[in-house]
């Protein structure tokens, strides 16, 4: 990947003269929003193959990428073919995926069709798979060539879906701008809608293989990850946007507890997310957090690159033993 440049974000207009221009473009898409196909692509040329999905962090497989692999062989898709993600963060995940290794790699483009993916999982390049219940632990850095910003597509988004990018949207405000964080508790705008998608892509530009600043985006997601895992192995019903917000309130805990952040910042936050109708109390304890932990891909050496805060605006990547981050959460 070399020679990336800053991740390119376009509104309905820009995206459809991009596609207009694509002589070989194939459609991988999340049958859920297939009504979006029609609404924002109705006018173009036939694409050369739609292939629908049926999304779930269960489907988020290596077997659902060589499903994929092999039906873009069927297509006779050449690797000059542009695959394009519709639908959310898991769409556009094993899209990202299917193209980075399909032929040695093809380009992809995303239209991401929840808040959650608009502001954070289509932007930045990362792909990837779940393994054996784990989160995203295959998978490439593959930049897609335009992520589609377009806030007509969540109108039919469920409330709890919207939630959930609404906690990751906060996320993001809270590592990068902390006025946009407070303007956030009152709504989603298009505005910052945006905002937010160009605070992640500035950061990804800086450092696109995540090997310093960019792991600040993992605010609220080592935690956040644990308790997805707890999760499905228990048959629990949490969504990762609400796992993330769990898992802020925990690393903001952890932020007090280290003497990092100020007493009250948990509180604080807890308080706002509440407000959100987000949850925010994990439901596992410190200890099956901690050996879920252990397996994160971020793990190396029994320690992990925790981020915390000092406070709305001011992140801090700190290293700790899962030992030590769990002992300051008892």
């Amino acid at each position: 990947m070399a020679g990336i440049v800053h991740p390119k974000l376009v509104n309905p207009d820009e995206a459809k003269a991009l596609l207009a221009k694509e002589p070989e473009l194939v459609v991988v898409f999340d049958r859920n929003v297939a009504w979006v196909l029609e609404t924002l692509l109705g006018d173009l040329p036939p694409a050369k193959a739609c292939i629908g999905l049926e999304t779930s962090e269960e489907s988020k497989t290596m077997e659902t990428v060589l499903a994929l692999e092999r039906q873009l062989l069927q297509a006779d898709a050449s690797r000059n073919a542009l695959l394009l993600a519709v639908g959310g963060g898991i769409t556009t995940d094993l899209a990202g995926f299917t193209a980075a290794i399909y032929k040695r790699g093809i380009r992809y483009a995303n239209l991401p069709t929840t808040l959650l993916s608009q502001v954070d999982a289509a932007i930045g390049g990362k792909t990837g798979v779940n393994l054996d219940g784990y989160k995203n632990m295959l998978g490439a850095f593959c930049m897609p060539e335009f992520t589609l910003l377009c806030p007509e597509v969540l109108r039919t988004l469920p409330e709890r879906e919207f939630r959930a990018g609404e906690a990751e949207m906060l996320k993001t405000f809270l590592i990068g701008d902390a006025e946009a964080y407070s303007r956030a508790l009152s709504g989603v705008t298009p505005q910052l809608l945006r905002r937010a998608a160009s605070i992640k892509a500035d950061i990804v530009s800086r450092d696109p293989y995540e090997r310093g600043e960019r792991a600040l985006l993992n605010l609220g997601h080592t935690f956040g990850h644990a308790i997805e895992h707890l999760s499905q192995e228990r048959g629990d019903d949490i969504h990762h946007g609400e796992a993330v917000a769990m898992g802020i309130i925990l690393a903001a805990r952890l932020s007090e507890r280290t003497g990092l952040a100020a007493e009250g910042l948990a509180e604080r936050l807890k308080a706002d997310f509440e407000a959100l109708g987000l949850p925010v109390q994990s439901p596992y304890p410190p200890r099956a957090l901690g050996e879920a932990m252990c397996k994160d891909k971020k793990a190396a050496g029994g320690r992990v690159k925790f981020i915390l805060l000092k406070a709305p605006g001011e992140p801090v990547i700190q290293e700790l033993t899962v030992n030590e981050a769990i002992d300051d959460l008892r």
